[in-house]
């Protein structure tokens, strides 16, 4: 079956799943990319330099690998609908907070929080497609996932070029809050991965068994 064949093929509820993971990335990108477009104009209102406030790029970015971490955890244990849900409704309100930032501290702050919501998002997102659509599928729609980031870079620009004059850095980050809106499709249309409901279907094993089964299958005692 060819790529597109396989894009076909897909329900409407396998679609509306991929449809909202690609928005969330893009989301993603777009909030993330109005911050390196105002850089300079942070700085010039904190009263600082340029490389100073890049540091929220580093903070964003380095506290990527813990959000990975906890959102995960909560992916596992409480559903990746729910949890993606979460993702942008935090990353939402971090950038949304950002625009108040009183201060380079607090800006920076609000970064890092941003960071770790930013983080989950991804894994989450793709998790939850790629344990929805069919495996012949999951060449294209990883794709389709990855092309998320430059369609967010991209609208990024073109509302910092027909926004800024007008309402500034600080309406940028409250522009950046808009993706919020996105939890409304992913309640509406997006349902609960499968792999999650069947193995919630057959029950968590306690924490000890699993090791007890690990240490068999490794002593080869297992069938």
């Amino acid at each position: 079956m060819s790529a597109l064949a396989s894009l076909r093929a897909l329900t409407p509820q396998q679609r509306n799943t991929v449809v909202a993971s690609y928005l969330g990335w893009t989301l993603d990108a777009f909030d993330f990319f109005i911050l390196v477009f105002v850089l300079k104009y942070i700085a010039e209102e904190f009263h600082t330099d340029v490389p100073t406030v890049s540091a929220a790029i580093f903070l964003t970015l380095a506290m990527r690998a813990l959000g990975a971490l906890i959102f995960g955890l909560a992916a596992d244990r409480y559903g990746r609908r729910i949890t993606l849900m979460v993702n942008v409704l935090l990353y939402s309100l971090f950038e949304f907070l950002t625009g108040f930032s009183t201060g380079l501290t607090m800006f920076l702050v609000l970064r890092a929080l941003y960071g770790i919501a930013m983080g989950g998002e991804w894994g989450v997102g793709a998790s939850l497609v790629m344990e929805t659509v069919p495996e012949e599928s999951r060449g294209i729609v990883s794709g389709i996932l990855q092309a998320g980031y430059p369609s967010g870079y991209l609208i990024a620009s073109l509302l910092f070029f027909l926004l800024f004059p007008v309402i500034g850095w600080r309406g940028m980050f409250f522009v950046g809050a808009l993706p919020a809106l996105l939890v409304l499709y992913i309640r509406s249309n997006v349902q609960e991965s499968p792999a999650f409901l069947k193995r919630q279907a057959r029950g968590r094993k306690p924490f000890l068994a699993v090791l007890r089964e690990t240490f068999r299958c490794s002593s080869g005692r297992c069938c």
